[in-house]
């Protein structure tokens, strides 16, 4: 990924934070043919002290993926976040001198590691509820794993398997608007919420990974 110093963020609980926000990611893998796969699959990141932690989820049996990644190579796992369109139009810098030009604002953390597939029905419920607890949370009545039939719960999950990717590098780029004058900045942030709403982009100019 190109990152520029300005753009680049590395603080773990910013990276963490982040994917815990955003948690579907782009799972992309490559095959023994040499083939390039890629798959959208909500994760969990599990990590401690300074490592980058390991990344877990579950795929469907039926997916390939979890029998044709190679396990000697890196995964890349891209989580996306806010972003948009820039028009030069709100930088006050424009009327100043007219040496702007567009430009698109996002975040995003991209994740790496091997790859290792878990067939294991012990992991798989646990992991489950532990997933399910997550994205439950906060509802009046949140669904539980156990409200399902237990017979029908075990079909369910010997139609998944579970993935684990143990992370060598975690690194996030917040492109926006850092380069740009205070002025301009703010002219963005009003740009974005006059025109397009983006409140979730704009916080970001306004305060990069909650700098």
């Amino acid at each position: 990924m190109y990152l520029p110093t300005h753009f680049s963020e590395s603080r773990p609980a910013v990276l963490r934070a982040f994917i815990r926000d955003h948690p579907l990611g782009l799972l992309v893998t490559q095959n023994q043919s040499g083939d390039i796969d890629a798959n959208s699959v909500p994760f969990v990141l599990d990590a401690d002290g300074d490592a980058p932690g390991v990344l877990r989820a579950h795929v469907a049996r039926a997916n390939p993926l979890w029998k044709t990644a190679r396990d000697d190579a890196d995964a890349l796992v891209v989580f996306q976040g806010p972003h948009g369109y820039v028009s030069p139009a709100w930088y006050p810098s424009k009327a100043e001198h007219g040496k702007v030009v567009p430009t698109w604002n996002y975040v995003m953390v991209q994740a790496r590691g091997r790859l290792r597939a878990i067939d294991d029905r012990a992991w798989l419920r646990d992991f489950v509820s532990r997933l399910t607890d997550r994205h439950e949370a906060g509802r009046p009545a949140p669904w539980a794993a156990s409200d399902a039939p237990a017979d029908f719960l075990e079909t369910m999950l010997g139609a998944i398997v579970g993935i684990e990717i143990t992370l060598s590098s975690l690194v996030g780029k917040w492109k926006v608007s850092q380069n740009r004058s205070a002025a301009d900045r703010a002219g963005v942030v009003e740009g974005l919420v006059r025109e397009r709403g983006d409140a979730a982009l704009a916080d970001e100019v306004r305060a990069p990974g909650g700098a």
